[in-house]
């Protein structure tokens, strides 16, 4: 069964053992994502080791993707653990707070009050909790709470309309993404950019401690829907993290966004990953709500690249089926996808070789209907390029690089394919392609595909050539 939408799936207590590992990679996950918020530098290497075992065991490509925690703005702690609030009464946000009573409670983030003013609107435990600020005096930030309720240790604060000066990469970030080099993620995900500096910032914090993972920046503060175009030329991927964006744009906002961000990172060449409550509700059901299962299929036909799981795997009481339920319906919603491949040709420049012969394979796999798209590559940026227009042709990436064929692993409609590629020699390199082609199942004898490859041989970003082969014609070459 095909599936062009790859999904991410958030490991925790409830994923980690070798049996919960090995069904999630059955189930059909593409990449799993470790949530650096929680966890030891120990905690995280066991399970990758795991991980790594189940998908070797499966014979699949599973990519890592390390999350990290960002600044994580929130109140301290109460006496009595939580406390009730009502409509109308006063409460103090105060930063020399110790410990939280019915009047005042800490702040985990003290500079907070500079960045509020009376009129400011914060949003505490995912907008539950909603207070006017009504003045600031040192260390004290003066609010009246709008809706009866309660407040608990540690919930997190957003300023409604964005606006806090928190940096983007923490210094608990900056010694993750060591870890993460070590472990050698294939993704790292900056929680809260701003900016594309932010993405430079990680970009070379990664390169100095040894890793080339790509970088995915979570879109979730009004800041960086302003300055997304300039998060997309830093960026290699973003996350339509809808949770705090909802809280900080207004949730009825946020549809409109994720088709806007979905759709400029493809024009970008960018890759998208669709997440927060996506089947929230298998947390604790073995069956998705309706609505859940409209908005993935929506996710699907926006064009996302991949749809994320989150506390449904990671702490939930059915992790696999959560993805189960989310493979359906992507499969679902992929056979209504339109495929429009050939209107963005009309308005295309191409100023790269590579980047022309990719387009140029999936013209002609469009008008060809062609049963697979090969292309081999060293960098896999071919297959980017491939993956960012809806040909409706499968691509299959045969790489003799490990890491490529895990950093595609996101892409969608790509199938990373591991080749051993010791041939110097095109014919031969083209005879070996056909063979994993038939082995993986992609084709058999009398199918028509389209190959891509680079000359010499064996050189990044040199895919010069296209061919039109049929399966079965072409014999191994005769030393």
């Amino acid at each position: 069964m095909r599936r062009a939408t790859k999904i991410v799936a958030t490991l925790g207590p409830a994923s980690s053992t070798p049996e919960q590992l090995a069904a999630l990679v059955a189930a059909g996950i593409d990449v799993a994502r470790f949530n650096f918020s929680h966890g030891t530098a120990d905690d995280h290497r066991k399970r990758a080791d795991a991980l790594r075992a189940a998908a070797h065991a499966a014979g699949r490509t599973v990519g890592i993707m390390a999350d990290l925690q960002g600044p994580k703005i929130r109140i301290g702690k109460f006496a009595e653990t939580k406390i009730p609030i009502t409509a109308g009464q006063s409460f103090i946000l105060d930063a020399a707070c110790k410990l939280g009573d019915r009047e005042r409670v800490g702040l985990d983030y003290p500079e907070l009050v500079n960045d509020v003013v009376a009129g400011d609107v914060l949003l505490l435990d995912d907008g539950r909790t909603v207070f006017d600020v009504e003045r600031v005096a040192g260390t004290e930030i003066h609010c009246r709470n709008r809706h009866d309720g309660e407040l608990s240790n540690n919930k997190g604060i957003n300023k409604q309309g964005g606006g806090l000066s928190a940096p983007a990469l923490t210094p608990k970030d900056m010694e993750d993404i060591k870890t993460a080099a070590s472990l050698h993620v294939d993704y790292v995900a900056v929680s809260f950019p701003k900016s594309g500096a932010d993405m430079r910032q990680a970009k070379q914090l990664l390169m100095e401690a040894g890793s080339d993972a790509l970088v995915i920046a979570k879109i979730e503060r009004v800041e960086a829907v302003a300055n997304l175009e300039d998060i997309l030329i830093h960026t290699d991927g973003i996350m339509v993290a809808r949770g705090d964006l909802a809280v900080e744009v207004g949730d009825a906002a946020v549809p409109a966004l994720q088709k806007r961000m979905i759709r400029l990172a493809r024009e970008h060449n960018r890759f998208a990953v669709t997440a927060t409550q996506m089947m929230e509700s298998m947390i604790s059901s073995p069956v998705p709500t309706r609505a859940e299962v409209s908005d993935v299929a929506n996710a699907v036909l926006d064009g996302t690249d991949a749809v994320m799981l989150s506390a449904e795997t990671a702490s939930g009481q059915y992790p696999v089926a959560a993805v189960e339920a989310m493979v359906r319906v992507c499969v679902e919603a992929e056979k209504s996808h339109e495929v429009t491949v050939d209107t963005h040709f009309l308005d295309q420049i191409f100023t790269r070789i590579d980047q022309s012969i990719a387009m140029a394979a999936l013209f002609a796999a469009s008008h060809l209907r062609v049963k697979a798209i090969a292309t081999l590559t060293e960098s896999g940026s071919t297959t980017l390029w491939m993956s960012r227009l809806n040909s409706g042709v499968p691509i299959y990436a045969l790489t003799p690089r490990i890491r490529t064929r895990y950093r595609v692993s996101i892409y969608r409609d790509v199938y990373p394919l591991l080749t051993e590629y010791v041939a110097t020699d095109r014919d031969e390199l083209l005879w070996q392609a056909e063979q994993i082609l038939i082995e993986a199942g992609a084709v058999v004898k009398g199918d028509l595909i389209v190959l891509t490859i680079g000359e010499p041989i064996g050189e990044a970003g040199g895919t010069n050539t296209m061919k039109i082969v049929k399966i079965g014609e072409h014999r191994r070459p005769t030393t």
